[in-house]
């Protein structure tokens, strides 16, 4: 399931429906974040983003995330967010969205999509957090209770 949702989201980019500027297998990855405003003020706002709803923002957070779903999908988006240099990464790693299409490069960040970025790539790598949050007593109790085994 997640794989799947991951690479429809993948798809969408490489076929790139709306024409949007550099979408494409290296450059992909929707879901909330930072966003240009609705209301056609200037300023940032947080906005869902996905096939239906694509404005031309990407995140970076959601092509990192999906680490242990699309390996190569993912890699390659990392390779193709260094072309743009310090626009997009920070001292903490990719900056939450931008959009070549609208000259969106609002450099921040939020701890809601960075935090996943790290927990995923350690799961691609590792496996340890999940390892972890499996080994917990409570989780397997209540992974019993529900009737898994």
């Amino acid at each position: 399931l997640n794989r799947n949702h991951a690479l429809t989201h993948y798809d969408h980019s490489v076929t790139n429906p709306h024409g949007f500027a550099d979408y494409g297998p290296d450059i992909w990855g929707l879901t909330s974040s930072y966003s240009t405003r609705n209301d056609g003020k200037p300023g940032v706002a947080y906005t869902s983003h996905r096939p239906d709803k694509d404005k031309g923002i990407i995140s970076p957070t959601a092509a990192l995330s999906s680490m242990p779903f699309t390996p190569k999908e993912s890699l390659q988006a990392v390779r193709g967010f260094y072309k743009y240099g310090d626009k997009l990464l920070g001292p903490a790693g990719f900056y939450d969205a931008f959009s070549v299409e609208l000259d969106f490069w609002p450099q921040r960040y939020l701890a809601i999509d960075q935090g996943p970025i790290i927990l995923m790539i350690e799961n691609y790598r590792s496996g340890l957090l999940w390892d972890l949050f499996m080994s917990a007593p409570e989780v397997q109790i209540g992974l019993e209770k529900l009737g898994f085994e």
